[in-house]
């Protein structure tokens, strides 16, 4: 933000100088030029007057050579007399035989032959020297009776012309040194407030705002915005405080009455017959409904309540865990489960969201699937990345292809809202299973799509950023279907049962 400031103060400076020394080196130039072809007149004019005298008191021959030199002398140029014939009469300075006899074709001397009133100027380069010729008709009443050619050399003009350009150019750049050092200094005093609440700004978005952004240095307007600033960092961290203690006390308050509400109704199920039993297991499926909203509204909860930290996570290992624990129930159901691709490594992710991401994606597919179709985990890389991770994919996806109806470009869109279910959506869905899928891929650092599977049905799309090879620590495991089964599972994952189900639509 420095380096903006000064080089707008700067472009300004330099844009108010040319505007003001160019005209100004030009109005001088111009006005060095009209003075030399002023003085040149005049002096064109001294010397008309004096040869009309002298011609006409008949001593031009004794008295107008040594006024011709007298004045060459003092324009530091030469002076050429001639007669109303167009022959020499007086010279400053000795002339070729060829010059001689031309004189009278110069068109300066020409045109003061032909009785022009005006005085004719005329510039010229003669042995590489600029002059400036003034030619002057010598006139007695009505008589033409020759004509003066002064040559004045230019060099000194043009000299001191080049010193003002010179004196301009080094005094435009003292100026602009200055207003540079003036600028960086209040550059530096402007944008040192606006850079310090850019950095806790940053350690807010992190969550580790811990003390106010200082609001007592720099422009009134940024000690007003550290001001504002401040008090909404506040606001937000009582809200964020109170959100994590609203998520803390629901958890306890909520699932304590639905668990024993349930254990309530599995105690009345032996004593229930005919119609009252489908009733109590309407109540139950419904009661274990509700659990699942809650579970997902208190997982959202924690998620929006602070920033997570990604991790590298082998998503060879946790897609082998989750399949063996997903099989039974597939099977189960009349379907089959199946996990295809290469091995994919370690990708960046927030801790525990591919095992939620995965229970959800399953568990929408299980739900779609018809019977003795095929559910299929696909991973895949993508092309290496040459800005982030060269050598690396620039992502790793995760993709979970079913056969079933699928679902509209509309009903794609929309997928992802809360509380949103397809019209055609089966039962027992609470809406919030893909909400809570897309905010997991997002924490992660990633993103989630869905889009129509090539043979039907729906292909629910994860991308992940590769972590470092420094961060992975061992090789990833073999999986079964192509690859082999991994040597242990982990016995504290979650059941199909106690994963959130999903419906085609959010859950």
């Amino acid at each position: 933000m420095t380096r903006r400031l000064l080089l707008g103060y700067l472009s300004l400076a330099v844009l108010i100088l040319l505007s003001l020394g160019i005209p100004l080196g030009y109005v001088y130039s111009r006005a060095e030029r009209e003075q030399i072809i002023s003085s040149a007149e005049d002096e064109a004019e001294s010397v008309s007057a004096f040869a009309s005298l002298s011609i006409t008191a008949g001593r031009e021959r004794r008295e107008l050579p040594h006024r011709a030199r007298h004045c060459a002398e003092r324009i530091h140029g030469r002076v050429v007399i001639v007669g109303g014939d167009g022959k020499l009469l007086a010279t400053s300075h000795a002339l070729s035989a060829t010059e001689s006899r031309n004189l009278a074709s110069r068109p300066e001397i020409a045109a003061a032959l032909r009785g022009r009133d005006a005085i004719d100027v005329r510039t010229s380069t003669i042995g590489g020297v600029r002059y400036l010729s003034v030619a002057a008709p010598v006139v007695h009443g009505d008589v033409l009776q020759g004509a003066v050619r002064l040559t004045v050399p230019t060099d000194a003009v043009e000299s001191r012309v080049h010193r003002i350009w010179l004196l301009l150019a080094v005094g435009g750049l003292a100026v602009l040194t200055a207003i540079a050092a003036v600028g960086l200094v209040f550059a530096r005093w402007t944008s040192r407030p606006i850079l310090e609440l850019e950095r806790f700004a940053h350690r807010l978005a992190d969550g580790q705002f811990t003390t106010p952004a200082p609001v007592t240095s720099g422009p009134q307007e940024v000690r007003s915005l550290a001001a504002t600033f401040n008090q909404t960092a506040a606001r937000l961290e009582h809200l964020l405080a109170s959100q994590r203690a609203f998520a803390a006390e629901a958890s306890h308050q909520l699932k304590t009455p639905l668990a024993a509400l349930r254990l309530r109704l599995d105690n009345l199920e032996a004593e229930m017959t005919g119609h009252a039993r489908d009733s109590l297991n309407a109540a139950m499926t419904e009661t274990d409904r509700l659990a699942r909203m809650v579970e997902g509204l208190l997982a959202m909860a924690r998620m929006e309540e602070s920033a997570v930290t990604r991790e590298p996570v082998d998503l060879d290992q946790v897609c082998a865990e989750r399949l063996l624990t997903w099989t039974p129930l597939f099977e189960r159901h009349g379907a089959h489960l199946a996990l295809l691709g290469d091995p994919v490594g370690h990708a960046l992710a927030v801790p525990g969201a591919m095992e939620q991401i995965l229970d959800n994606l399953l568990s929408n597919a299980l739900r779609a699937t018809p019977l003795g179709s095929t559910v299929t985990i696909v991973l895949r890389c993508t092309a290496p990345d040459r800005r982030h991770l060269p050598g690396r994919p620039a992502w790793i996806q995760l993709h979970v292809i079913d056969e079933g109806p699928g679902m509209t470009a509309d009903q794609r869109r929309r997928a992802f809202d809360r509380f949103w279910r397809a019209p055609d959506a089966p039962k027992g869905g609470t809406g919030l299973g893909l909400s809570l899928v897309q905010r997991l891929a997002h924490a992660s650092g990633g993103e989630a799509t869905l889009a129509r599977a090539p043979g039907g049905g729906l292909d629910a799309a994860i991308r992940l950023r590769p972590a470092p090879r420094a961060s992975e620590g061992r090789p990833a495991q073999g999986r079964p279907s192509r690859i082999g089964l991994p040597r242990r599972v982990r016995s504290d994952r979650s059941t199909p049962e106690a994963a959130p189900p999903s419906a085609r639509s959010p859950v």
